[in-house]
């Protein structure tokens, strides 16, 4: 595309991101140094009118972007938009106050939402993809167990264990014992072959009780696909404007689903791979009205998992995009410093 032509269509979509009006010849000659008459810029939006990129709403001069417009300015930003120094300062301010996982994830959706004014949905780390850091089990009453599994993202899984017969303290310290040095450090994707065997280095008349906590972790280990999504800035959905409101009762039932969240994320592959899905690009129908920017999030070569930010194709892109995926590095360096 032509570089003024391209430099009318970056002008027409960050006019009505800010002001949520279709745009005119007249308003970008006002309002932009494009160097050309109003009249050039009318034979200009014409074109991109035909070649799909803009679209008049209604019988009106003023057009809007299309998901084709938005996807070239996209597609064309030179950067994305640096945080600020101060507010770079408040991400490291805020979740450096968190104090477990749960409370990492949680902070993260409202300081996402916060920064963005969309809706922040975070991911929590994948099982998949962590290591095990610890087992714990904990004799809670007569054949009640407590099975705790930590990873070195600072995920935990608990498991209530029933067993066949009340446990001799020996023998819960001798599994504890061996279940860590043959788990400590390793992926939970590893942990049934480094499982297989064990059974055979008990006694037989306690096998029974060693079975069930080893089918326990094989059966936390399995469930492990079933990830969790945390959702905040919900309310965020109420302000965006009257052609996008009229659709937020489908996307609310969408965001319910935690399915389609994960259908929504997609496959993050690694930290700071930045994605950007407008309108019917989203796989999911309800989103088709919506742009999701979603970035892979962890401490090494892999992501961990994904977070990001849903709201009207006519978000700020670019500071949407810089507020993702800077808060993603930061709570990367977090798990890895856990």
């Amino acid at each position: 595309m032509e570089d003024r032509k391209l430099a009318v269509l970056r002008a027409i979509v960050e006019d009505y991101v800010e002001t949520h009006e279709p745009v005119g010849s007249k308003a970008l000659a006002d309002r932009h140094s494009l160097g050309v008459s109003s009249a050039t810029i009318r034979n200009d939006m014409s074109a991109l009118e035909e070649e799909g990129y803009i679209a008049a709403p209604h019988t009106s001069a003023g057009r809007i972007p299309t998901d084709k417009g938005y996807r070239l300015f996209v597609d064309k930003l030179n950067s994305v938009k640096p945080m600020s120094t101060a507010e770079k300062n408040a991400i490291h301010s805020f979740l450096d106050q968190a104090v477990d996982l749960d409370d990492v994830m949680s902070r993260t959706v409202r300081l996402l939402s916060q920064l963005t004014k969309q809706v922040a949905l975070v991911q929590y780390p994948s099982l998949g993809r962590s290591s095990v850091r610890h087992v714990e089990l904990v004799h809670t009453d007569g054949n009640r167990l407590l099975l705790i599994l930590i990873a070195d993202t600072g995920r935990i899984e608990q498991r209530n264990i029933e067993l066949p017969t009340i446990p001799a303290d020996e023998l819960l310290h001798d599994l504890r014992t061996r279940l860590n040095v043959a788990l400590d450090g390793q992926l939970f994707t590893d942990v049934p072959d480094r499982l297989a065997g064990l059974l055979d280095l008990f006694p037989s008349n306690t096998r029974p009780v060693v079975s069930t906590v080893v089918s326990t972790i094989l059966e936390a280990v399995i469930s492990q696909n079933e990830e969790r999504v945390v959702i905040g800035g919900t309310s965020n959905l109420a302000r965006v404007g009257e052609d996008f409101t009229q659709t937020v009762g489908p996307v609310l039932e969408a965001l319910e689903e935690h399915v389609v969240l994960l259908r929504l994320f997609g496959e993050a592959s690694t930290p700071d791979s930045l994605t950007v899905r407008i309108g019917h690009e989203n796989s999911v129908e309800e989103f088709q009205r919506a742009s999701v920017v979603t970035v892979g999030y962890g401490s090494g070569d892999q992501a961990l998992a994904t977070m990001g930010v849903l709201g009207p194709t006519r978000m700020d892109y670019a500071g949407s995009m810089g507020a993702v995926r800077a808060v993603a590095r930061y709570v990367g360096q977090i798990l890895k410093e856990q």
